[in-house]
């Protein structure tokens, strides 16, 4: 009889220990997941926010299957949240355009790129230089490249050194992608002196203002390109 009511005693301190133990542990974990469920606020604005970064970029885009561009720039940030999703290059980009044969037709830098994914087109601001195939050089402030409709344009100063030296200068300017064929307003054109003496007449004649107005053209916002519907400087 003593020795069943001994192991009584024990059995039933064991029990009640036992519980109390897993008391403690389902309140601790009920605490635990409280803290797990505690929501933290967070200001998150897409159109400041970049879902991506990139640094020492050097890449090859195709267009239908065919190596079209060659871009290299120091940082690439990607905003792909943003309402009108783009790509921000904040220290600047080369870019490389080539023919189906990888020739290369024009060259592009600037020192600060936007890049708007849906709309296909680029915004080259700050120093921007172009050099096309036939050698020529351009150079403006602020500079569009619109790929769905295949031209680039600007609505600032512009000035371009064409391959026999003679310098062209206006405010604004439209041209296809390969800047073979552009239209340059409110143009004037410069030409390299020669050592043979000329009259007066002859150097009045070397720079020639044209009598257009300046075309009215949108912010860089609306990313419209100047009207055509004035007189213009023509090169083809």
């Amino acid at each position: 009889m003593l020795k069943e009511r001994f192991l009584s005693k024990t059995n039933h301190k064991g029990i009640t220990t036992i519980f109390g133990v897993v008391v403690m542990l389902l309140l601790f974990s009920a605490s635990c997941s409280k803290e797990n469920k505690e929501v933290v606020p967070v200001e998150f604005d897409p159109n400041t926010t970049y879902t991506m970064k990139t640094t020492e970029v050097s890449s090859l885009i195709s267009d239908s299957g065919i190596t079209r561009y060659r871009m290299v720039a120091q940082e690439w940030l990607m905003f792909g949240k943003a309402e009108e999703p783009f790509s921000y290059f904040p220290e600047g980009i080369y870019l490389e355009k080539f023919d189906s044969l990888f020739v290369p037709e024009a060259t592009i830098t600037a020192d600060t790129a936007y890049h708007y994914e849906k709309q296909a087109l680029w915004k080259l601001i700050g120093n921007v230089e172009i050099r096309n195939l036939e050698g020529e050089f351009f150079e403006t402030s602020i500079l569009f490249w619109d790929q769905k409709e295949e031209k680039i344009y600007s609505d600032q100063f512009i000035r371009i050194v064409q391959k026999d030296e003679k310098v062209i200068t206006g405010i604004g300017f439209e041209s296809n992608q390969e800047m073979s064929q552009y239209v340059v307003y409110n143009s004037r054109g410069e030409f390299p002196v020669t050592e043979t003496p000329v009259d007066s007449a002859a150097r009045d004649s070397m720079q020639v203002p044209v009598p257009i107005q300046i075309p009215d053209v949108s912010t860089p916002e609306s990313v419209e390109p100047p009207s055509l519907e004035s007189d213009s400087l023509n090169i083809e």
